[in-house]
């Protein structure tokens, strides 16, 4: 009979090979590649003024091969609603700038080792350097917020920003608790990762002076591609490959961080097994956990999450539907159909 692990491998293979790969989003931003460009160009400007003493650690943080998904949302949006302007290069990196912080403090929580392929920043330099540096990147995104005339995209952000925090919080606090419910992780999600997304895309149409529908419409755009974003992360994290994602993967289960999967399949279960999902979050080892893994298959935790990521895709996509058609708004609309054909190929 095979191992728990072999198990695990088994049915991952079988039934999650979309997760043995990143998510291909970037093959959607050719549209504002030169914009992502100036970004990368205003990111490295950002790391050359700070204190030469520090400038190493930021330069490491900032120059990274990530996705940028978040800027490249805020472009595409912006040329959606009349175009990318130097405020919105700014906003880009604003953005992209508390991202990076959150991911610091991510990988410090998380014991991570790698991330996008290379040392963690935790890794390289420890936890008391990491925790500060992220501060400081947050610090510096409000500071750059600050020199914007319009005075709500600083409070947006600064909003965004506590919300990014206190949904990490939020899910510390409920690390190990049978009692968190689906509705509990979707207020997290939505504000530790959807909060974000939802400030580049809200953003970059007000900073256009769309009308408020507008800047409504692109508002439900952004949170509901974060929330799918960060359940897609979330499954990646318990049946993915840290070859194909570039980054440390399984540490949800170690921490004790209950995601959409898992959570579904604990609503199927009764009071003794319920009891062994709790030992095997609080003392198991890696055969008890990816035999846990294995149940969530099995219970169709992975096809849940699946279902409920495409739900808010769609939401996405529709949102845009009413708005004026452009090649830029057609993409947004693309990613979000695209990305939920995706996950309908992981059911």
């Amino acid at each position: 009979m095979a191992r728990p692990q072999q198990q695990h491998d088994i049915l991952t293979k079988n039934s999650l090979p979309q997760f043995a790969r990143k998510l291909a989003l970037q093959a959607h931003f050719d549209q504002v590649r030169d914009d992502l460009r100036q970004v990368e160009i205003r990111l490295r400007q950002q790391a050359d003024s700070f204190d030469p003493e520090i400038h190493g650690y930021v330069a490491y943080a900032t120059a990274t091969n990530g996705k940028r998904i978040r800027p490249a949302l805020t472009l595409l949006a912006a040329r959606a609603t009349g175009g990318s302007t130097a405020a919105h290069i700014d906003l880009a990196a604003v953005v992209e700038l508390i991202h990076l912080a959150s991911l610091i403090h991510d990988d410090v929580l998380d014991h991570a080792q790698l991330r996008r392929a290379k040392p963690t920043v935790n890794s390289k330099w420890g936890a008391e350097l990491s925790v500060l540096l992220g501060d400081c990147l947050f610090a510096h995104a409000l500071q750059l917020c600050s020199r914007f005339a319009d005075q709500t995209v600083c409070r947006l952000v600064a909003d965004a920003a506590n919300e990014v925090c206190t949904g990490e919080i939020l899910q510390t606090q409920r690390r190990f608790d049978l009692n968190l419910s689906p509705a509990d992780y979707f207020k997290i999600v939505a504000m530790k990762t959807g909060a974000l997304f939802r400030v580049s895309t809200e953003l970059a149409a007000h900073l256009n002076q769309q009308p408020p529908d507008t800047v409504a419409a692109y508002r439900v755009y952004g949170d509901s591609i974060g929330v799918a974003y960060q359940i897609y992360d979330d499954c990646l994290d318990l049946f993915g490959s840290e070859d194909g994602s570039g980054k440390t993967l399984g540490t949800d289960l170690k921490k004790g961080k209950l995601t959409l999967p898992l959570l579904h399949a604990l609503q199927q279960l009764d009071g003794p097994r319920l009891a062994a999902v709790s030992a095997t979050l609080l003392h198991g080892s890696d055969d008890d956990r990816a035999a846990l893994k294995t149940m969530v298959v099995e219970l169709g935790g992975h096809v849940y999450a699946a279902r409920q990521a495409q739900e808010y895709l769609e939401r996405a996509a529709r949102r845009l539907e009413s708005l004026p058609v452009n090649a830029y708004a057609e993409t947004l609309q693309t990613i979000a159909r695209t990305f939920a054909g995706e996950l309908a190929e992981l059911q």
